[in-house]
């Protein structure tokens, strides 16, 4: 028998539906008969200007990460290249050690300036910052969604014991304190693998930060994943699934899964700008990475060092962090809309 979400869209009842088309016109109602609830969604949040500029600063976000190693080629300058003791610029930095010149040292050859006290320049900084805070963040958002979603499904279908013990240890994770459990247990994670008088290797740093935030990432989608389960199982289609001779993976994999990806898709988006903002929380307060590698989190910690001497250091991360994760957060409010007209501003 076909779940509810897969009867959406397939005749002219479905399309007529006010919730399905809230806001149409009888004449744009009858071009909305026949399309699947995928075109639906995609028709309503194309009509929401604040979901679609959100997603144009998203990918341009995205983009920009993703090219930074060839905008840095054609810039002409790289993230490491310590600029102040290069004969070809003499004077980017003065005798304390601060930008030459107004706005941090902001000219033709030095787009956003340079870093105070060894000269490196800041917009390739930021560009490989970017990049190592976004990609890192998808990774964690992608592994505590996939966990989420298996043990709460699992936990809600099964019910009895199996969503007893699942809760209980989904309460035992909700117990750590995040931020202090980061702090304390990224050393120790990098002391298993590494000396303590050896530096410990980037890609390993990237490792223990994906490991510890998904390790305490996953629990909120496990909730909101067992809760949606739990109200579907008794649910007439699931029912007649079962009495069909389905199996429990086919029934949560066909019946289930589809009726539950809008609350999925929409908590995976506020997740996302979380995991960038605890990746740089870790550089900030020293257990992430570390020089010489360019993150969001260690520019922040370089900024409020020398703030009161040159503020624009700051102010370029800083709007670049605060503009993404906006977008991102209303990305989110654009998608749930547009996936349940219902919930609409």
């Amino acid at each position: 028998m076909t779940s509810p979400t897969k009867a959406e869209g397939s005749g002219p009842s479905a399309a007529l539906d006010p919730e399905l088309a809230p806001n149409a016109e009888p004449a744009e109602a009858e071009q909305l008969e026949g399309r699947s609830p995928g075109q639906l969604m995609w028709h309503r949040f194309k009509r929401d200007r604040t979901g679609v500029v959100s997603a144009c600063v998203v990918i341009f976000f995205f983009a920009v990460a993703a090219l930074a190693p060839v905008i840095s080629s054609l810039y002409g300058k790289d993230p490491y290249t310590l600029y102040a003791q290069e004969p070809d610029y003499p004077f980017l930095l003065d005798d304390f050690a601060m930008p030459t010149g107004s706005f941090g040292g902001i000219s033709s050859d030095f787009w956003f300036g340079v870093e105070p006290k060894l000269g490196r320049d800041v917009f390739t900084m930021l560009l490989y910052g970017m990049r190592t805070s976004l990609y890192m963040a998808v990774l964690v958002t992608v592994f505590s969604v996939a966990t989420g979603v298996v043990l709460g499904m699992i936990s809600g279908y099964f019910g009895g014991k199996v969503d007893y013990w699942l809760g209980r240890v989904t309460d035992f994770f909700l117990a750590f304190p995040q931020q202090l459990f980061f702090i304390a247990f990224m050393p120790v994670v990098t002391a298993m693998f590494v000396s303590p008088t050896d530096e410990t290797p980037t890609y390993l740093r990237a490792v223990a930060i994906i490991l510890v935030m998904w390790f305490l990432g996953w629990m909120g989608m496990a909730r909101l994943v067992r809760s949606s389960v739990l109200s579907l199982r008794e649910r007439e289609f699931v029912e007649a699934a079962k009495v069909s001779g389905a199996s429990p993976a086919r029934i949560v994999r066909k019946e289930i899964l589809p009726n539950i990806v809008t609350p999925i898709l929409v908590q995976g988006t506020y997740m996302l700008p979380s995991a960038i903002l605890s990746i740089a929380f870790l550089s900030y307060v020293g257990v992430g990475f570390v020089e010489p590698t360019p993150d969001w989190g260690r520019m922040f910690a370089i900024g409020s060092e020398i703030y009161e001497q040159d503020p624009m250091f700051m102010f370029f991360p800083g709007i670049a962090m605060v503009v993404f994760v906006l977008a991102f957060n209303l990305l989110g409010d654009s998608v749930r809309d547009a996936f349940d007209p219902k919930t609409g501003r």
